[in-house]
């Protein structure tokens, strides 16, 4: 009886695991993509095994060739140009060469597989804008296919300092970066090799203040692409670059020379920083104390003063309040309760010392219920007691209110803005007369 029953067992397991191993490939059928899903963490390697940093480091550098080997070369260009002008569809708009689809494709085939990306249907509706005829404008299309060679290019170049090899740049990556720059920019050919250092913490300073808000020490290369300052910091490689354009362009010889010079100037005890009373003179020295007590309690500084990398975020702040990240930074300051939002007290904390400025300079001080009823009506707040730093931004008045309760000249600017406009207006109309 038990070898029939163990006959039996043994059966039974082997129909089991038969019909088991049926089921479970019949399952691993209908979920075949469980087995091809795509590895997406690679560990990055720890500081000891140098094997694997060096064979990331040469990967990388291997796979940035090969990008930059893909882009057009200047030859390539010149073709493209070439072929897009022969193929040009009459009538032309003005001095203006247009091409139909059925000549862009054209192109495209004759043009070689580099250029296949940019001969889609997709970029051609992209650029076009209502020509009666349904063509687009080459030199538009030139001028696309050229930005985005030169937005690779650049991106390989950042790349290339990016040392992590994590798709940013920290401040250390930055700087290495723009100091490579500096010869290739005609602009920059004056400057003193000993002033490259000042030059360079100048320049970087501007893409941390603006696209770093969070202090987090790393920007996206992303983010530095999509930014308009590497076209003003590229901008330099124009020899015959207007002297108005330097003035404005913050990475400029002139631009740089004069907040470095700035700083030497407000440094009155020669010991490369700025104490408070030093820092009082900036701009028409019309601050307020107690706007320029929350600086030093709320910015980096050492023994009580402050370094120029911290001066350069105060200016770049006081330059731009428009911008949100300068709102931003001045709003922190305004902010002395630390609750996220700017409330009668806290506008009255700093607008009293408005009107004690008033007075030292025998003018009759202004009510602040007139003031903050202004500020409220202009800003506009969802919550009708508060302001939030939102709100602020949205309201595109965040200037004139920071304006308000940070400095005498401002506020003075502001209050008398009618007068101002007629004099303006006044001036205009004695040149018209003349």
């Amino acid at each position: 009886a038990q070898p029939i029953e163990q006959e039996l067992k043994d059966e039974e397991m082997e129909l089991f695991t038969k019909y088991y191993m049926e089921w479970k490939g019949g399952r691993a059928n209908v979920n075949t993509s469980y087995a091809n899903i795509p590895r997406f963490y690679y560990r990055l390697p720890a500081e000891d095994e140098v094997l694997l940093q060096k064979l990331r480091e040469e990967s990388r550098a291997v796979f940035l060739q090969r990008k930059s080997r893909e882009l057009l070369d200047n030859e390539e260009l010149q073709n493209l140009w070439f072929l897009l002008d022969k193929h040009q569809t009459s009538p032309m708009i003005g001095e203006e060469a247009m091409i139909n689809y059925e000549n862009f494709l054209k192109v495209g085939e004759k043009a070689g597989l580099k250029c296949k990306q940019f001969f889609t249907a997709k970029i051609f509706a992209k650029l076009l804008h209502n020509d009666p005829y349904g063509r687009i404008s080459i030199m538009q299309f030139f001028n696309y296919v050229m930005r985005k060679v030169w937005l690779h290019q650049t991106r390989i170049g950042l790349s290339l300092y990016d040392v992590a090899g994590q798709g940013y740049l920290r401040e250390s990556d930055l700087e290495n970066y723009i100091l490579e720059l500096i010869p290739t920019l005609p602009q920059l050919d004056g400057l003193e090799k000993s002033f490259y250092s000042f030059y360079v913490c100048t320049a970087v300073r501007k893409f941390f203040f603006f696209l770093d808000p969070l202090r987090t020490g790393k920007i996206k290369i992303q983010d530095i692409l999509a930014c308009s300052f590497l076209d003003d910091l590229l901008e330099l490689r124009d020899e015959e670059l207007s002297k108005e354009s330097q003035e404005t362009n913050w990475f400029s010889a002139p631009s740089a020379l004069r907040v470095y010079g700035q700083y030497l100037n407000l440094d009155k005890d020669h010991n490369g920083m700025l104490s408070k009373e030093e820092l009082s003179r900036y701009g028409t020295g019309t601050l307020t104390n107690i706007f320029l007590d929350r600086v030093f309690q709320e910015c980096l500084t050492y023994d009580g003063e402050m370094d120029y990398k911290t001066y350069l975020d105060f200016v770049l702040a006081l330059e731009n309040r428009k911008e949100p990240a300068a709102l931003q930074y001045i709003f922190k300051l305004l902010d002395i309760e630390n609750k996220g939002y700017l409330n009668v007290f806290s506008l009255n904390y700093f607008f009293r010392a408005i009107q004690e400025q008033m007075k030292i300079h025998g003018q009759e001080p202004v009510s602040f219920q007139d003031v903050k009823d202004e500020i409220f009506d202009m800003v506009k707040p969802k919550d009708p007691y508060r302001i939030s730093l939102q709100d602020l931004i949205n309201s595109s008045q965040g200037d004139t209110v920071t304006s308000i309760l940070i400095d005498l000249n401002g506020f003075w600017t502001y209050e008398n803005r009618e007068v101002l406009v007629a004099s303006d207006n006044d001036s205009v109309a004695d040149a018209d007369d003349t």
